[in-house]
């Protein structure tokens, strides 16, 4: 008997302690970087040219950098959004995303070829 009452003590004990888990997964998708940067690409891989910037803005995280400019009378917008990892450095560069390329907030084209024809 009077050890069914230790028993029951020590159990009873032991689920009144507060709980704490950690889980750290460093070889899965544990960051929102790593999450978004997958789920960019594969919005990206769906995109069509013609559409609207708020329709594609909706799609996606939010851009790591833009550029807007005004050209013949023409507005030009160009979002990057992060899609590679380069380095392990905590900051986010202009190699580690895709360009997508607005002209009066439509969807022109993406990618290093379709922003290089709108800066030249």
């Amino acid at each position: 008997m009077k050890f069914l009452f230790i028993a029951f003590t020590v159990l009873a004990t032991l689920c009144t302690l507060p709980g704490c888990i950690v889980v750290n997964d460093t070889h899965g998708w544990n960051t929102s970087w790593e999450r978004d940067q997958e789920r960019n690409r594969e919005v990206i891989a769906e995109l069509d040219i013609g559409m609207q910037r708020v329709a594609v803005l909706d799609r996606l995280s939010p851009p790591e950098f833009s550029e807007a400019y005004s050209h013949d009378g023409e507005e030009y917008r160009v979002l990057f959004f992060r899609t590679q990892h380069r380095r392990s450095d905590g900051e986010t560069t202009r190699d580690e995303t895709t360009p997508l390329v607005f002209r009066n907030d439509t969807l022109i084209g993406w990618g290093d070829e379709a922003y290089a024809a709108v800066r030249s």
